[in-house]
């Protein structure tokens, strides 16, 4: 596996509960969606299980069959209310310019559509170098080898996952659904308290390895 040199690391981020929080914009959405369909969704679970590609909740909701429409009416729904409410997480952007200033690239992968995570990167102003979507949890390494990422930042039990298959360091933040002591046991390599602590834990990794 060819990593850049470590000195200017290319780094992976997850976004949903990782760099934003995305449960006020997604629980509006739910409620939205319910409210069209006529369908009774719990917009409040929804958010509290985070991290899965959206077709795996709406089964929780619809039968098989209006899955690709659900799927649909949800991203109509999505600019228009999930993308206002939802805030960056503490030191999210601080930690996508620590490894731009390393002269590394940062990049952003995860299991929402690409188009609707560039919404909100763009919203909050944090300016990773590629959007990478669609993807979750081993099926992440496809787009962390391409990309050489010698590390991959997430808040799931599924971003420990992808890291390890793309044989990236694993470092999780329990700011989603997954405890610091659940990622341990899954197999992070690094548990930090949350994004804040990461461009100094960077600095740390990157000198070790010069």
């Amino acid at each position: 596996m060819a990593f850049m040199p470590i000195d200017a690391p290319t780094v992976g981020f997850d976004l949903d509960m990782t760099l934003i929080d995305s449960r006020p914009g997604i629980r509006a959405v739910y409620q939205e969606l319910s409210a069209t369909t006529g369908t009774y969704i719990d917009a409040d679970q929804c958010v509290s299980r985070l991290g899965p590609p959206l077709d795996w909740e709406l089964r929780h909701w619809f039968p098989e069959e209006l899955i690709a429409e659900m799927v649909l009416k949800y991203r109509e729904i999505y600019p228009t209310r999930a993308i206002l409410p939802t805030p960056a997480m503490p030191g999210a952007a601080d930690a996508i310019r620590a490894v731009q200033e390393l002269g590394g690239r940062a990049v952003v992968v995860t299991a929402k559509n690409a188009p609707q995570a560039r919404l909100h990167l763009d919203h909050l102003g944090i300016t990773p170098d590629e959007v990478v979507g669609g993807l979750w949890a081993e099926g992440k390494a496809t787009a962390l080898r391409e990309h050489g990422a010698a590390v991959y930042v997430g808040d799931h039990l599924g971003d420990v996952l992808g890291a390890r298959a793309a044989g990236a360091l694993s470092v999780a933040v329990p700011t989603g659904p997954i405890g610091a002591d659940e990622l341990r046991e899954a197999g992070a390599d690094v548990v930090l308290d949350d994004l804040t602590s990461f461009p100094a834990w960077l600095k740390g990794y990157a000198a070790e390895r010069a």
